[in-house]
């Protein structure tokens, strides 16, 4: 039996527009596509749901058309909601700007995602089981209100919840005594090789994902993606080992990294060692960027065709049929 992925963090509306490239600074550009979708945490769940791990969303979600669009989303994908709807505010939302070359820049402009309390935190532990993989987004933890209650809710976490921090592109803007607490708790480090670098002061990724274990518990790890390049795992008991890529010809980025996150934990979950987790999340994010939109991650039955004959396949799937 599989643990469950718990978001504690936020799913919010995004609205991608296509553009040929960024505009200079007071420019303009002319989008050529635009599409309105949940995204931010929803990419990391979906991505744990479609390999067969159910995932809980367990953060704020609010009425209105962004509200709405998030859990119409949700319940597409299976995936259940622990808090209510709340009922004075609509769900944040985030402008993704996507450029010919499938780099994303983003604007974030949050909701009811900032009225989190302290009923919600207990509402929230309260929820979770023994085996759950909690999920943790910097996004959450850098607003002034939510960081430092989400940061209690970590500390006091029982030790067979397995607790994944991903800080994401804010965690420069993540005040010290909420971070510190985090990652003293946190099992597993996912972040990108940017937000790595800012961390660690390190430009080297796999210099960087050792610096990094050494700011977590005894046996916790690190992962560091590197887009094409695959990812650096600094797992317990050994050094940072490169874990190759998938060559693909990348059309959109958007959410790439979520589901490297929702896919590593999902394989976790389901007894699956570091390295096959992390070889099994560089395939699921490199399926995810040959598609246009955020939530693009496989499901079984896709990762086992895009693995084809390759020796993952059947360390995931062994001879059975996904």
């Amino acid at each position: 039996m599989s643990g469950r992925l718990v978001l504690a963090g936020n799913v919010l509306a995004d609205l991608v527009i296509e553009v040929p490239a960024l505009p200079e600074r007071g420019g303009d550009v002319l989008g050529t596509r635009t599409e309105t979708t949940a995204g931010g945490g929803f990419n990391t769940l979906a991505a744990a749901a479609r390999l067969g791990t159910q995932a809980v969303f367990a953060g704020l979600h609010g009425t209105g058309p962004y509200g709405d669009l998030v859990r119409t989303a949700l319940a597409a994908e299976g995936i259940a909601t622990l808090l209510p709807a709340r009922t004075d505010r609509d769900t944040g939302f985030t402008v993704a700007l996507v450029d010919d070359g499938g780099e994303r820049t983003f604007v974030t402009s949050f909701g009811v995602e900032t009225d989190l309390t302290a009923a919600d935190t207990r509402t929230i532990a309260a929820g979770l089981s023994d085996g759950d993989l909690l999920q943790l987004s910097g996004y959450a933890l850098v607003l002034p209100g939510t960081g430092p209650l989400l940061a209690g809710l970590t500390a006091d976490l029982p030790a067979d919840v397995t607790l994944c921090l991903d800080p994401g592109p804010l965690v420069a803007d993540i005040p010290d005594e909420v971070l510190a607490p985090v990652l003293a708790r946190t099992d597993w480090l996912s972040v990108n090789a940017r937000e790595a670098r800012l961390m660690s002061g390190l430009p080297e990724p796999g210099a960087a994902a050792d610096a990094l274990r050494g700011r977590l518990s005894p046996g916790a790890g690190v992962l560091v993606r590197a887009d094409k390049d695959g990812c650096w795992l600094a797992a317990s008991g050994g050094p940072p080992v490169h874990v190759p890529g998938f060559p693909v010809d990348a059309v959109d980025s958007n959410g790439a990294g979520d589901a490297h996150v929702g896919a590593f934990l999902a394989l976790l979950g389901q007894g699956h060692d570091p390295l096959t987790a992390a070889r099994g999340a560089n395939a699921v994010a490199a399926f995810a960027v040959t598609r246009r939109g955020p939530a693009t991650a496989p499901n079984r039955a896709e990762l086992s065709e895009f693995l084809g004959e390759d020796s993952l396949a059947g360390l995931l799937f062994g001879s059975a049929q996904p």
